[in-house]
């Protein structure tokens, strides 16, 4: 009876607004030339006013239609049996077949993780999932209970729009966007997206505000510098330290159209604050120097499963979680923005080559990245890259950048460094193995001659990650070993050292991670971490001198004793971390999210035995962190 009435009511007014938009539009199209023609600025006024009565009409139109079609729902979901869902409901919502990779599929029905009623929002509906293929048919608009008007106006940002390859479903998945785990590899927002014409524009980052409470005075902020731990000479190891700052804050940002129904090329920028100019004090302004993180494109071809990077990303020997995917790589969630002892990772330029098999669930990565070799000479003399050899010569191992290059030491290098990497994803967990092999290169001169040194240096490792409770608590284990590797460790250990005759000496390199992480419900990240890097030694004596790294023959009698005017040479041998910590977001809504954290972090340094021993040292560390991420 009510729906009659209703339907009494409505259909005159549908009818003669059916009609009035048909004359209008009929009368729009007859008169625009004539308007048009006039080519005088009260015609083209008249016209303008007349588009816009035409477009009131419509949106009229177009609610009481909203309104008309939510009513049939609702007559046919009382005829039907309780429980049936007539085929109206799928005019309604717009549905995904494919579940989210958090668990929860927010545009499949009315109800949120928790089986309460939800509301479709902006932040938690998705489009069809054809428009990752490249499909250009538009969302179908998804409605609240209370507004009858579409909520899907212009675009809704979707991970659709930014995980662009076909991934197995491995009960792991890509990261929640939420995450700080997506965070630290650089997470695009759901909601931060419009469009330019046929290009994608989707926006991320976070505004970030961390501090660091530690027994020792180390002057690198939330950055661990572990190389850096004081030993008891100094009287920064005698005293507590406080260091605060919003320097690594980011802004991302990707660009993304597709080429045709199965390839889709991208670009992606991230941005923080992290670099420290020579103008920059921590006294007054505080004013560091904004840097690039990630810059890259991306191709993606669906029909082949090719995949193809070019710019500065995350290094391939970095531990992912499903495929071998841009921004789902493994990385700690932890505050300290130097992560985790033992993690490996660079961020440097990059030629990907990627092909993934059997429904995406083998994948082939081969990668060319930029070569570094970060150089110990312990027992030389070093000037600027210039070191004078026991005999006299001279071996150039780097030359300080001019023009526009930072006035910093750059190795000299012949070839890049080649990765290869091979991830599987079963239908529980993710496993991967790689390895890499690289060419420390130098020239040792004398007066009038001299010659070039090129060694190959290399290793292998893997990683895994175990869904104990799929998308409920996982742990993670990774491990990288071989000789000439140091530096894609966060501690930062040296590649080589030199031998007496100038000719690079690469040394042994092991480090390895290993934690659990525990999601309990979608607003509390809480995690446990312990990670462990480890240099080996080469050394050599000529005519009486010690030369290389870890040489026993050291002089480390002075490390114990404050203000020692003995030696304390001290080459690092290991560093070990353990940490723990908590996210929680306390605030999510339209307006984005808002969260903090906590981490405890013990870190303990120890060095190669010299002359009065293997001395050794520790730190404890408290951070804090609120971060607000506006697209997310």
């Amino acid at each position: 009876m009510i729906f009659s009435r209703f339907l009494h009511h409505t259909s005159p007014f549908l009818l003669t607004s059916t009609l009035l938009a048909t004359v209008s539009i009929s009368s729009l199209i007859t008169s625009t030339s004539a308007l048009a023609a006039a080519g005088n600025s009260a015609s083209l006024d008249a016209l303008e006013k007349q588009m816009a009565r035409i477009q009131a009409q419509q949106m009229e139109l177009q609610k009481t239609l909203i309104s008309m079609q939510k009513q049939i729902a609702a007559q046919r979901a009382a005829l039907s049996p309780r429980g049936h869902k007539t085929a109206t409901n799928h005019t309604i919502t717009a549905r995904s077949t494919t579940p989210a990779a958090n668990g929860y599929e927010w545009a499949d029905s009315n109800e949120g993780p928790s089986g309460k009623p939800r509301t479709a929002t902006a932040m938690n509906t998705r489009p069809p999932r054809h428009l990752r293929n490249g499909d250009t048919s538009e969302a179908q608009p998804v409605f609240d209970d209370t507004n009858a008007r579409p909520e899907v106006d212009a675009v809704i940002g979707h991970r659709d729009e930014d995980v662009i390859a076909h991934l197995a479903d491995n009960a792991v998945g890509p990261h929640p966007r939420e995450t700080v785990g997506a965070q630290a590899t650089g997470a695009l927002g759901d909601h931060g997206v419009f469009h330019m014409g046929p290009v994608a524009i989707i926006l991320g980052g976070f505004l970030d505000a961390s501090a660091v409470y530690e027994n020792r005075h180390i002057p690198s902020g939330t950055f661990n510098y572990w190389q850096d731990m004081p030993y008891p000479n100094e009287p920064r190891y005698h005293t507590n330290n406080f260091d605060g700052s919003a320097r690594y804050s980011r802004i991302s940002l990707m660009a993304r159209g597709n080429v045709n129904s199965h390839s889709t090329i991208s670009g992606f920028y991230e941005m923080d604050f992290g670099a420290g100019a020579s103008t920059t004090d921590a006294y007054e302004s505080n004013s560091y120097a904004f840097r690039m993180r990630q810059l890259y494109l991306a191709y993606d071809n669906s029909k082949t499963n090719f995949h193809f990077l070019a710019g500065q990303a995350w290094s391939l020997l970095t531990p992912g979680r499903v495929g071998i995917t841009p921004r789902q790589e493994s990385l700690p969630e932890t505050i300290e923005s130097s992560m985790l002892a033992g993690q490996t990772w660079t961020r440097q330029l990059q030629l990907r080559f990627v092909k993934d098999f059997f429904q995406h669930r083998l994948w082939l990565g081969l990668s060319l990245e930029n070569p570094a070799t970060l150089y110990d000479t312990t027992g030389f003399q070093n000037n600027n890259g210039t070191v004078t050899l026991p005999n006299g010569s001279v071996a150039t191992i780097s030359s300080n950048g001019t023009g526009l290059t930072n006035d910093a030491p750059f190795s000299n290098e012949i070839a890049p460094d080649v990765i290869a990497k091979i991830a599987w994803d079963p239908s529980w967990g993710h496993y991967e193995a790689e390895g890499i092999v690289k060419f420390p290169h130098n020239r040792v001169s004398s007066l009038g001659q001299g010659h070039n040194n090129t060694v190959v240096a290399g290793g292998g490792g893997g990683s895994m990650i175990l869904p104990l409770i799929p998308h409920t608590l996982e742990m993670r284990m990774a491990g990288l070993a071989g000789v000439g590797i140091g530096r894609y460790g966060s501690v930062l250990l040296p590649d080589a050292t030199l031998r007496a005759n100038g000719s690079p000496a690469p040394l042994f390199s092991a480090q390895t991670t290993a934690g659990l992480i525990a999601h309990p419900n979608p607003r509390i990240d809480v995690y446990g971490y312990f990670g462990y890097q480890a240099a080996g030694r080469r050394f050599s004596n000529y005519n009486g001198s010690p030369y290389g790294y870890g040489n026993p023959a050291y002089s480390n009698l002075g490390c114990e004793t404050e203000l020692s005017t003995l030696g304390c040479t001290a080459n690092t041998r290991s560093v070990m971390e353990g940490t723990i910590g908590a996210w929680y977001r306390f605030l999510k809504g339209k307006y984005g999210t808002v969260e903090t954290g906590i981490q405890l972090a013990y870190s303990r340094r120890q060095a190669w035995k010299g002359v009065g021993g293997a001395p050794d040292t520790s730190l404890s560390q408290i951070f804090m962190d609120f971060r607000y991420l506006p697209f997310q």
